[in-house]
């Protein structure tokens, strides 16, 4: 590799930093996208997208460079899942250790609602494909850009393409129009939800709808007094920066998982060298963290350093996505797009307000709700329509939500690339009945620990 090839690469992020800035400025200026929550990345890369070769041509950028913003989210999605284990705790007891029983039912639910997703998406394939040529893979979008956001069509993508299959910039397109539907029609019907909810006197905390904090809409905090920390300082600068020793963590397990890949790919090993290194990469980093639990160097990690160099990753790979969107080839599948986005949305709501009254027995509105804005877009989307309703953090909402999330999450990310394996090996209707199956089995299991929970 020379270094013309390095100088080009830092061009084409030099155009999408610029885009991420001007992302920023249109957030905190209008009020359309401060309504809408919508982060500047998506922002930004949608606007490159109507500017670039694409669309309308304006802006004379190389078709190179459109090729690397679509293939960096599959390579950003390495680090971002590698990282999701580093800094885990799995602490209980104590004072709230009978609040967090509620965490088990919680996930549960999570994985309830995930499962019809994936039973939504591909029941949309089938009978889209009674009028239009479906490729194999549509529907897993559903779930990948609903419960994962528009960072999780860089993984679709990199799973697709690592298996040598052409439609995988499509299918990394789709998935992020399904993440823009879920993440601005999820925070919409939320907030309809909340008010509906304050009327019926469901709402625990909140009497009446309050206003959202101005630095959630603006996406800024201006006094200095509030602008919290970046993270803790666990290494010295004077030995190693705390984000360069984080980032050297991250990558070097990205690294080994990529040598793993490569040893049983020439070794044909079946099955084991057919999955995404994203996955060896995650299981990787488990083993890695354990270690540093048990050498009681734990104390090294910072899970804020680690989401501060996670979300800037996830910044880029969301606009690079965007931005490389194959616009043409998405839209002749638009209205199977919107027929599975429209039911995905209205069924994830129903299951979470229906099944959560039933089993989510302690501030069950508020635990439903955070959990279907997580569902619907991203995990700060759960965040955000949980402090309309708690806007003080009186409840224990927060903590339930949070640690059933990464349960959640770690579970997601491996049904993903079994649900891509299954896909390509047994069809549509192997995929139905594995995510029956999932469905099945988890409403099992919220049927039992929300039935303990009932019995507390």
């Amino acid at each position: 590799m020379t270094s013309a090839v390095l100088e080009d690469f830092l061009g084409s992020l030099a155009v999408l930093s610029v885009f991420l800035l001007i992302g920023t400025f249109l957030r905190a200026k209008l009020k359309i996208f401060q309504k809408t929550f919508i982060p500047a990345s998506v922002i930004g890369g949608f606007l490159l997208l109507l500017l670039g070769p694409i669309v309308s041509g304006v802006l004379p950028i190389p078709d190179s460079w459109i090729s690397t913003y679509s293939a960096l989210p599959g390579v950003l999605i390495v680090p971002i899942v590698a990282a999701v284990p580093l800094g885990i705790r799995f602490g209980g007891g104590g004072k709230g250790g009978k609040k967090n029983r509620i965490v088990l039912p919680l996930f549960f639910l999570m994985s309830f609602a995930a499962a019809f997703q994936i039973l939504i998406g591909f029941l949309t394939n089938a009978a889209a494909g009674l009028k239009y040529e479906m490729y194999p893979a549509f529907g897993v979008e559903l779930l990948a850009g609903f419960c994962g956001g528009h960072g999780t069509a860089g993984l679709v993508g990199n799973a697709l393409q690592s298996r040598g299959l052409p439609y995988w910039e499509l299918s990394q397109g789709v998935c992020v129009t399904t993440a823009t539907f879920g993440l601005v029609g999820g925070i919409l019907l939320g907030i309809l939800l909340i008010n509906w909810a304050a009327r019926k006197g469901y709402t625990s905390i909140l009497k009446k709808p309050g206003d959202i904090p101005d630095t959630f809409k603006v996406g800024y905090i201006k006094d200095p007094e509030q602008q919290g920390p970046l993270c803790k300082e666990t290494t010295l600068p004077a030995s190693i920066d705390t984000l360069a020793f984080h980032l050297a963590l991250i990558l070097t397990v990205c690294g080994v998982s990529y040598l793993i890949l490569n040893l049983l790919t020439k070794s044909g090993i079946p099955v084991l060298k057919d999955i995404s290194v994203w996955a060896y990469a995650l299981l990787l980093m488990f083993l890695v963290w354990w270690l540093m639990c048990k050498l009681k160097i734990d104390y090294l990690v910072d899970s804020k350093a680690k989401s501060r160099i996670t979300g800037a990753m996830t910044d880029y790979a969301v606009i690079a996505a965007i931005a490389s969107l194959p616009i043409q080839a998405v839209a002749s599948y638009i209205v199977p797009i919107i027929i599975m986005c429209v039911v995905g949305l209205v069924v994830t709501a129903a299951i979470f307000l229906l099944a959560g009254r039933r089993y989510l027995r302690s501030n069950w509105f508020e635990h439903a709700i955070a959990s279907f804005g997580m569902a619907s877009g991203v995990f700060l989307t759960g965040i955000l329509l949980l402090r309309i309703c708690d806007p003080e953090g009186e409840s224990e909402v927060l903590g339930n939500y949070s640690m059933a999330y990464v349960f959640f999450s770690l579970l997601n990310f491996a049904l993903l690339s079994f649900y891509l394996s299954i896909i390509l090996t047994k069809g549509v209707p192997g995929v139905l009945l594995v995510g029956g199956l999932v469905a099945l089995i988890s409403f099992a299991g919220l049927l039992f620990s929300g039935r303990r929970r009932a019995g507390d």
